[in-house]
Formats: structure tokens, C-alpha cells, sequence
């Protein structure tokens, strides 16, 4: 348990008003104001009564409105995976390191290329020409081949060695051979052409690769060519999912008060597309002892947990934290939808988000919190803000960030519609999520966009 005081590490792009356990504690000191209907009110995946994503405040000012600012949650999350123990790098083989991060320099083991190679296919020459040319060429994968003389060619294959003394090496399709069997230029020939010299990209020893390059399919490849057979690497962060309330089903139409289970079958594979290794995914109810034994004996470094995080007669996570002793770092945020979101610290190297039970709520609860803390967790570099026009208006809510989905079309983005918290329609279809300051957008304002994983990569790599 992290005593309080205890400063919460700094991360990329920090400023000098950066929070420290102490302070992100007290902001959620205050009394918990009662949660709005439509935000996760009960244990499980619930609907709104009114219009979707849009909940009045019933006369609150700003002021009265204690949440964490939408910004400042993202920054409390990434700072608080840095104030964890972390998991020790480990060795691992090349097929294994996709998506992670390198956990030490990729240093070359040998000069690149490691000999004098010939970049194309055709004669290595010695001299000016015309040049007589050796019965036996010089393929790819051989040893070193006899030296030229001045006025011999070689016949010599694309990553053959070069022999020695050779002046440059003529394209086939830059030769012909007379009815002597001389070789004849058919254009200039320059000194060192088409020869790849050794150490050209790079001597034994240099850097190729920084600490923290997320491994990429080009990385796998550099690596292979520099000579590694594994690279050392951050293992990624341990997530179990706690799936809660009593009205789901996992299979099967809705029926009799019940509804299917929606975040079971999302969550897991976006878990793997932020970084995590999904250790479980366990369905608990609306049962406060199961919760409390399912926190208290987790090993994971993120427990994920779906509703409850309210106050209602069911809602038993806060209850839970609290008797865990956990310190609540981020107790509702303000965003819409997701607002009564919430990440605590419950061991040094083991930290709970709590997602507010509606679908899209928990959406807007992963990438608020999680995936920074994910992120942080897994030493992958925080993504570049950009932003785009709106092709359209923006409805905003008077003091809160909305996350919309999007689709990008052309050089703008387009809001879709059924983003309501508990609607998954919009966001099946989005590239993306824009972020409607407080107040909204207009149209062809510029607005920040959070990328959904797979719209930035294939589903196949991203998900490994």
C-alpha cells in the first residue's frame, strides 16, 4: 500500500503542476455526489431513461461538480502505473516480442552488412573495360571469391560477396558480351557502383533501437539482420476482468428482466489490443464477498471491474476498496458517458478501474483510464495528440468532456448517432472517439481524436 504522500511518478510530458498521491487523494475526499441515472446505477449493463448520453444536472454548479477533470484522470492513471513495482524484463524470442516493448538497446552484433555485398545482379568488374569475363559467377551464401584483376569481370548475384579489387559492379542490363565473349559497357560506369560497402548501415556496436521501441514486424526484421535471436523486453501487464451483476446472460435473447452480457466478450481482446496479457475473466454478480476475495487474492497488476461503481443497493466496489484499504486515486470523472468511473491503488504493483456498467461508459472508462495506466505498465510511448475538423456540430454537456465515436472521411470527422451510454452501435462503426470540450463543437471545429486500436492497425498484429 502506497503511504500517502508518496509522490506518483512523472511521465512523458508532465508539467510542474503535476499531482502527487497525496493531492489526487484529496480530490476524491470530498463527498460522493449522487450518481445520474443512465451512468451505471446498479451492478450490471443498464440503459438511460431519457436522451441518450445527455443527463442533466439538476441545478449543480461546476463548482459542486467534484470529479476529476476528464485530462487530469488520464495523468493521474499514467503517473500511477510509474509509482508501481514493475515487472522484471525478460529474454524472449523474436516470435514472442511483437507488440512489446524493448526493455534494452538493440545494440548491432556485427557490421551491417557484415561484407562487401553486390546490391544487383549482374558482372563485378575490375578496371575500364571491355573486360573478359570468368566462366565460374560468384552466387549469394558462398565464401569469399578470388580477387580480379584489371580487365576481369565476374558474373555476381544480388548479396554475393564482392571479390576483391573490384571497381563497381555493371547491371546485367547495363552489359552485353561481343561474339568474343568480351563484356561491353552500354553506359558510364562509376567507381562503386551497386556495391553495398561493409558497415554501410551500421558498425557493431551502435544503437540501432532505444529502451521502450515498440516491437513492430521492421523491428523483428532489423533485429534478425543485427543478429539476435531474442530481444529483452517489458512482459506485458496481467489484467483479470471481474464481470459483475446478476441480470446477465452469456447466452441466448433477452428475456425476463435480463440482458446479455456485452463487456465479457469486448473487453478481453481490447485489453490485448492496449498491451495486456488477460489472465481471467470471471463473472461474480452482484455478490460483495465474491468481489472482495476476487480483489484481495488477485496477482494481476490491473483489475478490471464492470458496474457497481455507483451507489446503489448492489453497487459494492467503493464498499469493497474500502475494506481492502485501497487508496481511491480517481473517484468519477468528468466525462459523459462514463462519468462514475474510478481507479484505485489496492498493492504497490496491483491498481482496479472500476467501468461504469453501461457499454459505452465502459468504453469511455478503458481509454480513460486504463489505457494510460496499460500503457505506462507495458513502457509503450504515449500516441501523438492530433486533431480533426468536425464535419458537423457537437453537442457538449455544460461541464463535462464527451467522448463522441467518429468515422473520418476525407480530412474531417463525422459524430455518429446511438452514442448513448449504453448503445455499442456508434462505436462499432467509429475510427475513432473525438473529445467535445465542455460546451460542445461546431462544425469545422478542430477536435482531438482518441484512436481505436484496430483503426490504426491490423486486427491481427494489434491483437497478438
Amino acid at each position: 500500500m502506497t503511504a500517502p504522500g508518496t509522490r506518483v511518478g512523472a511521465s512523458a510530458g508532465d508539467t510542474d503542476d503535476d499531482l502527487d498521491v497525496e493531492e489526487a487523494l484529496a480530490l476524491v475526499r470530498e463527498p460522493r455526489e449522487p450518481r445520474e441515472f443512465g451512468e451505471g446505477v446498479g451492478g450490471g449493463q443498464t440503459s438511460p431513461p431519457n436522451a441518450p448520453g445527455e443527463h442533466a444536472h439538476g441545478g449543480r454548479s461546476a463548482h459542486q461538480h467534484r470529479a476529476t477533470p476528464w485530462p487530469q484522470a488520464r495523468e493521474i492513471a499514467a503517473r500511477a502505473a510509474r509509482s508501481g513495482a514493475r515487472r522484471a524484463p525478460v529474454s524472449v524470442p523474436l516470435a514472442d516480442a511483437l507488440g512489446l516493448a524493448l526493455a534494452s538497446p538493440l545494440d548491432a552484433l556485427t557490421d551491417l552488412p557484415s561484407f562487401d555485398t553486390s546490391a544487383m545482379d549482374g558482372w563485378a568488374v575490375a578496371g575500364p573495360g571491355p573486360w573478359d569475363v570468368r566462366e565460374e559467377g560468384v552466387l549469394a551464401g558462398h565464401a569469399q571469391p578470388e580477387p580480379l584483376t584489371d580487365g576481369e569481370a565476374v558474373r555476381i548475384a544480388t548479396g554475393a560477396r564482392i571479390p576483391a579489387d573490384t571497381t563497381a559492379v555493371l547491371r546485367s542490363e547495363h552489359g552485353r558480351i561481343d561474339g568474343q565473349g568480351r563484356l561491353h559497357p552500354t553506359r558510364e560506369v562509376v567507381h562503386g557502383q551497386d556495391i553495398r560497402p561493409r558497415g554501410q548501415e551500421c558498425r557493431s556496436g551502435d544503437q540501432l533501437l532505444s529502451v521502450g521501441t515498440l516491437v513492430t514486424p521492421a523491428v523483428l526484421g532489423l533485429a534478425a539482420a543485427a543478429g539476435y535471436d531474442t530481444v529483452t523486453i517489458v512482459p506485458r501487464p496481467r489484467a483479470e476482468v471481474l464481470i459483475l451483476g446478476d441480470e446477465l446472460l452469456t447466452e441466448g435473447l433477452p428475456s425476463e428482466g435480463r440482458i446479455r452480457d456485452a463487456l465479457g466478450p469486448m473487453l478481453p481482446p481490447w485489453l490485448r489490443a492496449l498491451g495486456a496479457e488477460v489472465t481471467a475473466v470471471r463473472r461474480l454478480g452482484d455478490d460483495a464477498k465474491a468481489l472482495y476475495k476476487a480483489i484481495a487474492s488477485s496477482g494481476a497488476d490491473l483489475v478490471i471491474t464492470t458496474g457497481g461503481t455507483a451507489s446503489g443497493p448492489v453497487d459494492h466496489v467503493h464498499s469493497t476498496l474500502e475494506r481492502i484499504g485501497a487508496d481511491l486515486l480517481v473517484d468519477g470523472v468528468k466525462v459523459r458517458p462514463g462519468h462514475p468511473m474510478l481507479l484505485a491503488r489496492t498493492q504497490q504493483n496491483q491498481h482496479v478501474v472500476g467501468l461504469p456498467g453501461n457499454p459505452l461508459a465502459a468504453v469511455s472508462g478503458l481509454l480513460t483510464l486504463a489505457e494510460p495506466l496499460l500503457r505506462t505498465l507495458a513502457a509503450r510511448p504515449a500516441p501523438e495528440p492530433y486533431a480533426v475538423p468536425l464535419a458537423e456540430a457537437a453537442q457538449g454537456h455544460p461541464y463535462d468532456t464527451r467522448l463522441i465515436p467518429v468515422v473520418l472521411r476525407g480530412d474531417a470527422a463525422v459524430p455518429l448517432h446511438y452514442n448513448g451510454p449504453a448503445m455499442l452501435r456508434g462505436i462499432a462503426a467509429a475510427d475513432a472517439l473525438a473529445v467535445v470540450p465542455p460546451g460542445g463543437a461546431q462544425r469545422g471545429e478542430e477536435t482531438e481524436l482518441l484512436d481505436l486500436p484496430w483503426a490504426a492497425a491490423g486486427i491481427e498484429v494489434c491483437f497478438t
